[in-house]
């Protein structure tokens, strides 16, 4: 008789992974105050604001050709949205009113010219240095803004009375600012202004007024308007710069 063939014990296989230690759950970073870190600020978001403001940069470019042709009565917010070929809640979901479009062209042009006045006096440099470069771009501001100052010039009676005091409190603000550095170069020796209140206001007139008579085609390029302009004030004030000392007389 054949004897049977022995069998070798049933093994149980187990899966690799079996004897593997499961991985430490990761832990999110944290701040050194052992907080949560702030999420980082997702590149879409700038995206969208950037869309936003080419979109409200948009309507007020319309709007100011509109007002500028029309008038701001005889504009309404549909005709700018048939302009641009969009429906009127578009223009609202920029602009909550006609009226603060108004405000936002009209504050254009004197918001930048305080931003040219403060921008100046950050750099710093003498009363001289800083009056030219103020003059120049005062005028630059002006011009780059002409049919916004024109807008202003007749339509501020149609403002909010709010929107008006805040505008007016920006021109004020100028104002002061021009004052105190034309003071300043008068008590440097650098100027020589019986009323520096006087001529701050001079100054601001004949280049806001530059709204009405520039032409882009005209014979004077906005830059060349802009040096003749730094010229004039400087010729008004009577700038001395310092360093240069008064001749000597010669002894016989």
């Amino acid at each position: 008789m054949k004897k049977p063939i022995p069998r070798s014990p049933t093994t149980t296989r187990t899966p690799a992974s079996a004897g593997r230690k499961a991985p430490a759950p990761v832990k999110s970073p944290t701040s050194r105050n052992g907080s949560a870190p702030a999420p980082e600020v997702s590149g879409m978001d700038d995206i969208r604001d950037a869309v936003a403001r080419l979109k409200r940069e948009r309507i007020i470019d319309v709007a100011v050709d509109l007002f500028y042709s029309n008038g701001f009565s005889n504009t309404t917010l549909e005709a700018v949205a048939d302009r641009m070929n969009v429906t009127k809640p578009f223009i609202y979901s920029h602009f909550r009113s006609k009226s603060e479009l108004l405000e936002e062209i009209c504050s254009r042009g004197i918001r930048a010219s305080l931003e040219a006045i403060n921008r100046i006096i950050a750099i710093g440099g003498t009363p001289t240095e800083q009056a030219r470069a103020l003059a120049r771009d005062f005028m630059n501001a002006v011009l780059q803004n002409q049919k916004h100052i024109g807008i202003y010039s007749r339509e501020e009676k149609n403002l909010q009375p709010a929107d008006a005091e805040a505008i007016g409190n920006m021109r004020r603000e100028f104002d002061h600012k021009l004052t105190a550095l034309l003071e300043q170069g008068n008590q440097t020796g650098e100027f020589d202004i019986a009323d520096p209140k006087m001529a701050s206001l001079a100054i601001g007139g004949i280049a806001s007024w530059s709204y009405v008579w520039f032409r882009s085609t005209g014979r004077l390029s906005r830059d060349q308007v802009a040096d003749q302009m730094a010229q004039l004030v400087m010729s008004m004030i009577q700038a001395k710069p310092l360093g240069k000392a008064p001749a000597k007389k010669r002894v016989r």
